[in-house]
């Protein structure tokens, strides 16, 4: 199942890259390397279409990849996140990158080794924190725990923190900085 989700989401990987997008990997995907292993057959990645360009990135990827909803282009306008799904018939979570700290995370993502031969353009440990720090869903802080105990001391925090304390700001939830110390320490 993980080498058909990882071949997917190369084939994924392939096509944004050959339209020149800026693009990274996050979800479950990135705790697959970066946290522990689970199961996840949705292909998740942010890209970076900016605020008012959103409409030609949706109308392409909708003529390659089907919509898993009803009016996939007003969804995806509302709420920045457009579902797909692959051929091999995977889930294909787009979400709509504009922030400062969707920039950042792409631009610092890498390609990662998956397995031989294949490798995805992985957002990276830090970032993911923060992605799923913000998120706020149980299986999110499930994912927090695992990156934080795996990557242990090799984790800048520091960046961490400057990234998700405007963004708790934003959505009005400093207990999401408290949660995330908690977590830190816990597992350091």
């Amino acid at each position: 199942m993980a080498d058909d989700l990882f071949s997917a989401a190369l084939a994924v990987q392939t096509a944004l890259a050959q339209r020149g997008w800026k693009f990274c990997f996050i979800g479950g995907l990135a705790v697959q390397h970066w946290g522990r292993p689970r199961v996840t057959d949705v292909i998740d990645l942010t890209l970076l279409t900016g605020f008012g360009g959103e409409e030609d990135f949706i109308s392409e990827l909708l003529q390659h990849y089907p919509s898993r909803i009803e009016q996939p282009m007003q969804f995806a306008l509302r709420n920045r996140v457009l579902l797909l799904r692959t051929p091999a018939g995977f889930g294909l979570d787009v979400a709509l990158g504009a922030l400062d700290f969707e920039e950042s995370a792409v631009a610092r993502a890498a390609n990662v080794e998956l397995l031989p031969g294949l490798s995805l353009r992985l957002c990276t440990a830090e970032d993911l924190i923060v992605m799923k720090t913000f998120a706020d869903r149980p299986l999110d802080w499930e994912d927090v725990v695992s990156v934080a105990r795996r990557q242990r001391q090799r984790l800048d925090w520091t960046y961490v923190y400057a990234q998700l304390e405007p963004l708790a700001a934003l959505k009005e939830a400093p207990d999401l900085v408290v949660r995330l110390r908690t977590v830190q320490r816990d597992n350091a």
